[in-house]
């Protein structure tokens, strides 16, 4: 009995100390897993971060792509408009840029006054179409050669040359004579004691007629003689009474009346009539340029002399300019633009 109850204790304490023994290393067990866990824990922890910020990265790497393709989609469009637009046929082109260059020199025409612009551009386009050899352009160039010639059949005003006439009237101004100041001689008032001096060495050349034969006696001698020294004198009196007198008609009588102080204004106020005009002409208005013109030319014929050449070259310069100085309209070239305009909408 007490064999068994000591060999039932052993079996007990060594079932005891197995047990204690089992439970110690599942501790250990259980404490290597946790720090196994922990360390997990920890790295599974470190993955997350990581993952986060590469979850981050990721999606503004995403965001840039997005912005990228955005941004190669809005060139690939604007790409596809150029090349659109340089694909379109050539006939259109022309016909764009002929229209474009019509306008443009129809611009400058209202502009400056001249036809010249117009009809360069009319030129260039004939000449374009001719190179072309399109068909259905045909009609277009036959529209600018009917334009060109319209235009081309204006006498348009040629304003640098009236300018240039105006400018050269303004020179002879100071040259002018007046009537108060002309030559108060004749014009062959010279001409005559020439005559009259040339008459008498050729009288006193002459032999008397009583020296051709002695029979005569000295009476006629001496009678001739008298009759060639009272034709002399009466010539050289003629002469100088011609000189000191003169009778001329003067429908102006005050243009006899100028002071040479008066005279020096009036010649300044011509130069400003003209300069005037010339600005007028410059500017394309005609009738304040056809007035100056006007008054400046009753003040040449007023007071100037008519008789001078200088007088007469500056009043027909004055009549030129006057009569050409007038407002002319350049044709439009409304053949050509309705032309391009039915071409344009394949018409």
């Amino acid at each position: 009995m007490a064999l068994g109850l000591a060999v039932l204790s052993l079996a007990a304490l060594g079932l005891a100390w197995q047990g204690q023994a089992s439970l110690k290393d599942l501790e250990q067990e259980l404490v290597r897993r946790q720090t196994a866990s922990q360390g997990e824990a920890s790295e599974a922890r470190n993955l997350a971060r990581q993952a986060q910020d590469l979850t981050r990265d990721t999606a503004a790497k995403t965001a840039l792509l997005e912005a990228r393709l955005a941004e190669v989609a809005l060139q690939r469009g604007q790409l596809e408009e150029l090349i659109q637009s340089m694909s379109r046929s050539r006939d259109e082109n022309v016909i764009g840029d002929i229209e474009a260059s019509l306008r443009v020199a129809l611009q400058q025409t209202s502009i400056t006054g001249s036809a010249e612009p117009l009809v360069a551009a009319l030129r260039q386009a004939d000449e374009r179409l001719q190179r072309y050899k399109q068909p259905r352009l045909e009609g277009v160039r036959r529209a600018v050669v009917r334009d060109l010639d319209r235009v081309r059949a204006v006498s348009v005003v040629d304003v640098s040359t009236l300018a240039i006439r105006l400018d050269e009237v303004v020179r002879l101004l100071d040259e002018l004579p007046l009537l108060a100041m002309a030559d108060k001689s004749g014009p062959d008032a010279g001409g005559a004691p020439r005559a009259a001096r040339a008459a008498a060495p050729a009288a006193a050349a002459q032999p008397p007629g009583a020296a051709a034969s002695a029979a005569e006696g000295l009476m006629e001698q001496w009678l001739s003689a008298a009759g060639e020294r009272w034709r002399l004198w009466s010539a050289q009196a003629w002469v100088e009474a011609k000189s000191l007198l003169r009778v001329s008609r003067i429908d102006h009588p005050e243009a006899m009346l100028l002071a040479p102080e008066q005279a020096f204004f009036l010649r300044e106020n011509l130069k400003l009539r003209l300069l005037n005009a010339r600005l007028a002409l410059l500017s394309r208005q005609y009738d304040t340029a056809q007035g100056d013109l006007r008054e400046t030319l009753q003040l040449l014929e007023r007071y100037f002399d008519g008789r001078s050449r200088k007088v007469q070259n500056a009043a027909e310069l004055l009549r030129q300019v006057q009569g050409q100085a007038r407002q002319v309209s350049v044709p439009r070239p409304d053949d050509t633009l309705a032309a391009l305009a039915a071409a344009a909408g394949g018409r």
